[in-house]
């Protein structure tokens, strides 16, 4: 199977060799700590083309450009977004045969395909905190002595899967939910680094953030003081994506590129290339550090019309629950 890919990608690379596949992505995406470094010399590697990267906020880009982009290929689009994405009008199908996938959530989008998850979690330092809340309403009703640091769901991924979390938990009791959480937040940042940095530092016990977040301390720094608080109401999925642009002049290679996100060779940098869950890849194969993860039983997570439907909903339930 590989070498039939290959040779067809070579194949198409050689029509289309004077051009470079114009692949937008997050900035972390393309850094040099992030996988898509990785990613490109080993799509390259096979294809015998060029991926050139251009980064930064992804949908505002895709909006202000419309059909005039130099996209062939988005990657890092998060699944809460999708339908904002595939309003745009700007993507085509993504013709990939969506099999096999090691997620525990089912895929049916046709636009989008899938390459790493997370389930989103508070993470706290074992050296801090002895003992976590084991739900989501503990963590309401725990001490207001527990320093918390969350993103802003307005500007941060993360934030607005925390939102969608605790919509998807508390339902119609979402703002009081957020008015128990207010007194234990210490800061509310734009993004997930700056969190992340301050609980690092030691200014929070803990930190809004992955289930897979432990996984660097302990493969990178040899740290498993670091863990995840598992909750029993579940913990909510955050899925990431690539798309075809529907009027790429590559349409060819942007095709192998999304045919190339399933395979092995993509699927394996993941782990360690984004501290995530890759969307297919034999658990067998995932590197040690891994097994040692604690993981929730339940998994929750939105179709993307519904989260869209929601977000104002969850937005305005953070704003007014904090603003008590």
């Amino acid at each position: 199977m590989r070498l039939t890919i290959a040779t067809g990608l070579t194949l198409i690379a050689s029509a289309a060799a004077a051009e470079p596949l114009t692949v937008y992505a997050p900035d972390y995406f393309a850094s040099e700590w992030g996988p898509g470094p990785a990613i490109k010399a080993a799509f390259e590697a096979e294809c015998d083309c060029e991926i050139e990267y251009v980064t930064g906020d992804l949908l505002p880009r895709l909006r202000l450009e419309g059909e005039r982009t130099t996209a062939d290929v988005v990657i890092g689009l998060n699944a809460d977004d999708a339908e904002r994405a595939r309003q745009t009008g700007l993507f085509a199908p993504h013709g990939v045969e969506i099999e096999g996938l090691t997620m525990p959530i089912e895929w049916t989008d046709e636009t989008f395909v899938p390459f790493n998850w997370s389930h989103t979690a508070f993470v706290y330092d074992t050296t801090r905190l002895a003992e976590a809340p084991e739900s989501f309403q503990a963590l309401l009703d725990a001490p207001d002595d527990l320093a918390l640091v969350v993103q802003d769901p307005r500007t941060s991924v993360s934030g607005l899967a925390l939102a969608l979390w605790i919509q998807k938990v508390f339902g119609d009791e979402a703002e009081n939910a957020w008015a128990a959480l207010a007194p234990k937040i210490v800061t509310v940042t734009r993004g997930w680094s700056e969190s992340y940095g301050m609980f690092t530092e030691g200014e929070a016990d803990m930190v809004l953030s992955y289930t897979t977040s432990p996984a660097y301390h302990i493969i990178a720094e040899g740290d498993d003081t670091k863990k995840a608080a598992i909750f029993e109401e579940g913990h909510y999925v955050l899925v990431e994506t690539a798309g075809q642009i529907a009027g790429s002049d590559q349409p060819e290679l942007a095709q192998a590129f999304l045919d190339f996100i399933l395979t092995e060779d993509f699927q394996s940098i993941i782990p360690e290339g984004n501290w995530s869950l890759p969307a297919k890849l034999d658990p067998a194969k995932m590197p040690e550090g891994f097994a040692q993860l604690d993981m929730p039983a339940t998994a929750l997570i939105y179709g993307s019309g519904d989260a869209e439907t929601l977000r104002d909903k969850a937005v305005a339930a953070f704003e007014a629950g904090l603003g008590r």
